[in-house]
């Protein structure tokens, strides 16, 4: 049984990873978040300790270390911004770090950060989990055997948000590197994983509430299309009373993976505690990507 910390506990996100580590049968041992309304941790780990201010969290795994208890990953859901920052924190403490995408807002940091991996020789893992999607996985068998052909691709996403976004740091692009990243880094990672390097990109569109524009890949040519507005929402789904909508096409047919998300986050803690996981290589090729899609906006 391996020992876990999590920071970032009353987030989004947060409850998919106590699921994993419960599921993997694994024990957290300490949490952190600067909210407390964190009641979800009841179901998973009710005697683990919560802390809401960092240096109190740091102290309390030094102290654990000190005792001979020592953390073996520490788990990061808190705020794109901090991503870095956290996953330093759980270097510097002997832990592997397992952090929610995208792993770091800028390129330059996942070089910092495989210097500290090879210092420390502890391992920076990150969740890619559209890799484990079954659809996804048969998508790109069935590219790979299509040769060098050069696929159409259209990909469409939008999950729609309240007023309450733009007020939070996710509506703040330096804190969430913008919508292309916040939402999109992974479906960038699936696009890139599936089909090819990136040889050429172009931005149409891309505002805070939605952005749009065209990937070259190696095999394929792809439009996409994110937002958080409502509004763009198809008639057919606004019909249904949906929030979210999700489309990808390949020749105009459509890529069916709405569903089997549920055991994706503990897939990806199964391999990850096999030694199999996602690490800061997988994670360099959106992690540029979306950089330079923020780049192209600014220029």
């Amino acid at each position: 049984m391996k020992n876990f910390a999590l920071i970032g506990a009353a987030g989004f996100i947060a409850p998919r990873h106590l699921k994993a580590i419960k599921d993997t049968r694994n024990n957290l041992v300490a949490a952190l978040d600067k909210f407390d309304s964190v009641g979800v941790m009841d179901g998973y780990f009710p005697q683990a300790d919560f802390f809401t201010e960092f240096e109190r969290f740091d102290r309390h795994l030094d102290k654990l270390r000190r005792q001979g208890q020592r953390v073996d990953y520490v788990s990061i859901c808190s705020p794109n911004y901090l991503h870095d920052s956290h996953i330093r924190f759980a270097l510097r403490h002997q832990a592997d770090a397992i952090c929610e995408k995208p792993l770091v807002l800028n390129p330059w940091n996942v070089d910092a950060l495989a210097e500290i991996e090879r210092e420390t020789g502890k391992r920076v893992y990150t969740i890619l989990q559209l890799r484990l999607h079954p659809s996804i996985i048969q998508l790109r068998e069935e590219v790979a055997q299509s040769g060098n052909k050069k696929h159409q691709i259209k990909l469409e996403y939008i999950t729609s948000r309240g007023k309450w976004y733009y007020r939070s740091w996710k509506g703040e692009e330096q804190k969430s590197g913008g919508i292309a990243t916040n939402i999109g880094v992974h479906f960038f990672d699936m696009l890139t994983w599936v089909f090819g390097a990136v040889q050429d990109i172009s931005v149409k569109a891309y505002e805070a509430d939605h952005a749009a524009g065209h990937l070259e890949l190696d095999r394929a040519s792809v439009d996409w299309f994110l937002s958080i507005n409502e509004d763009h929402l198809p008639a057919t789904a606004k019909s249904q009373g949906k929030r979210t909508y999700r489309s990808l096409t390949m020749e105009g047919r459509e890529i069916e993976f709405s569903d089997g998300f549920t055991d994706l986050h503990t897939k990806s803690y199964e391999a990850i505690l096999a030694g199999q996981g996602f690490g800061l290589a997988e994670a360099r090729p959106s992690v540029e990507l979306v950089h330079r899609l923020r780049e192209h906006k600014a220029g």
